[in-house]
């Protein structure tokens, strides 16, 4: 019997908006098919993981085109979802911007594909995808954060992902910031998510206008406000709008809230930000970095760089390939 080597691993990142799909060398390298899709979570987890499967069989088939051989060569499927979740099971617990509960993800795409697959946390496998190619590459302790339709986080321990004694741990975006503040999508108050997120940047901004603050926020959606996204805010402040721009220092305030906790609790020696946030670039990092300072241990903070994400569109595939490869061959 013939024994085909393997040479590509799936990375699947399902994210409350889009989902990404591409296919990695076993080796490292060049990610290769990249597609993205929106993930519509309205349509129903069915509909989802159907948009998932054929995304992954189009990329495997591009692959082979170009590169010759055949399925037998592909080791198998890495997904990133939002959790929490059980990664022994494959299963998801909840994730409240996709409405999931207790859904058998992994097996699900698994024989849909006919492939081996592993399951963790999408913010989890951003953040080692950073760490294994990206900005965090050769730190020693990273931790993540994933800013987005909701904020995930992921910590990263000497080579390896942490996640706790019930796959929870890295849930940064539900950490309490104020005790008596905005309810969050997970059903609790004050969570760093429920101000820093994308749509809650948006709603910041909104409320605001609402309430008088003049701006070119409302001419550049023509009026309706509803339409005001966290990517509006960011076109506005790189206009200056003064508005816009006190939008993001109050963004950055809350976010340096929260990683000043992480600082003070793990002594990182880098903290690496993604997602359509930092695009604000200076305007984000700049007042950020002097909360941070402000709030936390002065000796952990000047040990802990700040950094936005080198992978911003790929490290959640990169990372869900590299924890696949991680688990079943023991190193990347």
């Amino acid at each position: 019997m013939t024994v085909t080597a393997k040479r590509w691993i799936v990375g699947v990142d399902i994210g409350g908006t889009n989902v990404t799909v591409g296919v990695l060398p076993l080796d490292g390298g060049e990610l290769l098919a990249s597609r993205t899709l929106p993930t519509e979570p309205h349509r129903g987890a069915p509909f989802v993981v159907d948009r998932v499967v054929r995304m992954i069989e189009d990329a495997m088939r591009e692959v082979l085109e170009v590169h010759g051989g055949d399925r037998r060569e592909f080791a198998g499927v890495g997904i990133g979802s939002p959790g929490p979740l059980n990664r022994k099971t494959g299963t998801v617990i909840n994730t409240p911007n996709l409405g999931w509960r207790n859904f058998p993800l992994r097996d699900l795409i698994s024989n849909a594909v006919g492939l081996p697959a592993t399951l963790d946390n999408d913010a989890n496998c951003a953040t080692y995808g950073e760490w294994w190619m990206g900005a965090g590459r050769d730190v020693d302790t990273l931790v993540g954060l994933t800013l987005g339709t909701g904020i995930g986080g992921g910590v990263v321990l000497h080579g390896e992902i942490f996640h706790g004694v019930s796959d929870a741990a890295g849930e940064i975006g539900h950490m309490t910031i104020d005790l008596t503040g905005r309810r969050c999508k997970c059903g609790n108050y004050g969570c760093l998510e429920a101000y820093a997120s994308g749509p809650a940047i948006a709603a910041r901004a909104v409320e605001g206008i609402e309430r008088g603050a003049e701006s070119m926020l409302a001419e550049l959606v023509d009026g309706h406000l509803e339409r005001i996204t966290a990517a509006t805010v960011y076109e506005a402040v790189v206009r200056e709008d003064a508005y816009a721009n006190e939008v993001m220092r109050e963004t950055a305030t809350f976010l340096g809230a929260g990683i000043a906790n992480i600082i003070n609790i793990l002594n990182p020696g880098a903290i690496v930000i993604a997602g359509g946030v930092t695009r604000a670039g200076d305007h984000l990092f700049v007042p950020l970095r002097v909360e941070v300072r402000r709030r936390a241990f002065r000796s952990a903070a000047e040990a802990c760089q700040i950094l936005p994400a080198a992978l911003p569109e790929t490290a959640g595939v990169i990372g869900a390939a590299g924890v696949f490869k991680k688990e079943l061959f023991g190193s990347v």
